[in-house]
């Protein structure tokens, strides 16, 4: 099912019958696999309101997320939170949405700077398991009340309701950008350094390390002069020796970790790990340091784990509950995905909390239904 309009979208969920599997562009296979009938809103496509003075744009959720960067280039802006493209990672075709990455609160490595997808979100419209459409923030400011749709439908994987259009704050692009990149560093030197610069005064934009190869880097942007000055300081502070990447240089290796293209290739089983970033290095050597890309100074660890038996779900789910934090298999096959946790298994109180959202918001419980476990 392909609606071309919101009216068509909630006509077509309030008919469902049962379990609908929404998709937006069908790049993330993440999650357990649901099995209904699919649901896309790549129909619900286009910019209906840019203004670059205000730094506002509004898209169809099915708005492919290509276009959005192209217009948002054209006035020399941006969107702030670095989106990733799964395709790489994942090997999966499709074209991203603007609705998918709200729908996964998907935040690449400038997260550490200007929060994720979600507090970029000025608005949202979707559909409930009931058909009903529902709106708040950004220009239509009808709020159900009690809830912020907005926080609540990023990073729902569409369990609550499918998006139909999204109101984003964007960004300028910054004049100039520079990255500091240190070479043969063990885990714990190098989450050191990352997170010296980040506790400096100099703004860092974006902070990884790469197991392979002991790689750590530090970005910064602003104005050039201003770039120049903030590279000198952590070069003589706390990066001394590193080697300065710029302009276009810096953009493709920061795009590279973006898309974890490190770890793409294999075929193993994928992670994501949040934790705290100084526990980054207990918990490769505890996993037998597998090759992992940590970024957010080490608070978002991606590592790969043997496909056999459970994908490392025992060790990581060990470790994480040990140290605290949340773990996600990204990647895996069908059946894995089936036979062990995709996602973190909630606390009591939060899983009695997600099981009332959906009764509210799905009392049929036709979306996504056990994509999230």
């Amino acid at each position: 099912m392909k609606p071309n309009n919101e009216t068509e979208l909630a006509e077509m969920v309030a008919a469902a019958k049962g379990p609908l599997q929404i998709i937006g562009g069908g790049t993330r296979d993440i999650g357990a696999p649901v099995d209904g009938d699919r649901l896309s809103a790549a129909g619900l496509s286009g910019v209906s309101l840019y203004e670059p003075g205000a730094l506002t744009l509004v898209a169809g959720a099915g708005t492919p997320l290509e276009e959005i960067e192209t217009v948002l280039a054209g006035e020399n802006q941006r969107l702030a939170f670095e989106p990733m493209d799964h395709r790489v990672l994942l090997g999966t075709d499709g074209t991203p949405t603007i609705g998918g990455v709200v729908a996964a609160n998907v935040s690449g490595p400038r997260r550490i700077q200007v929060g994720a997808c979600r507090d970029s979100a000025l608005g949202v419209r979707f559909v409930d398991g009931t058909g009903q459409i529902l709106k708040n923030g950004g220009r239509v400011m009808k709020n159900v009340t009690g809830y912020d749709l907005v926080k609540l439908m990023a990073g729902s994987w569409g369990t609550l309701g499918v998006l139909s259009e999204v109101s984003l704050k964007v960004q300028a692009i910054p004049e100039a950008e520079a990255t500091l990149v240190g070479r043969g560093l063990s885990a714990r030197d190098a989450i050191a350094a990352l997170s010296a610069a980040l506790g400096s005064p100099f703004d860092v934009s974006g902070a990884a390390f790469l197991t392979d190869g002991g790689e750590a880097y530090v970005r910064v942007e602003g104005l050039a002069d201003s770039v120049n000055y903030r590279i000198k300081r952590m070069q003589a502070e706390m990066c001394a020796g590193w080697e300065v990447l710029e302009g276009e240089k810096s953009a493709e290796m920061w795009r590279n970790i973006r898309d974890v293209s490190p770890l793409s290739g294999s075929h193993d089983a994928i992670w994501r790990l949040s934790v705290k970033p100084t526990d980054a290095p207990e918990i490769l050597q505890e996993l037998g340091d597998p090759k992992a890309v940590c970024d957010w100074g080490g608070g978002l660890i991606w590592l790969a784990m043997s496909e056999g038996g459970d994908g490392g779900a025992a060790r990581v789910r060990a470790v994480v509950a040990r140290l605290g934090g949340h773990a996600t298999l990204v990647r895996g096959s069908d059946a894995l995905r089936r036979n062990v946790d995709v996602f973190q298994p909630e606390a009591a109180p939060l899983a009695a909390i997600s099981k009332g959202l959906r009764a509210r918001f799905d009392p049929r419980g036709i979306l996504n239904p056990g994509l999230m476990g």
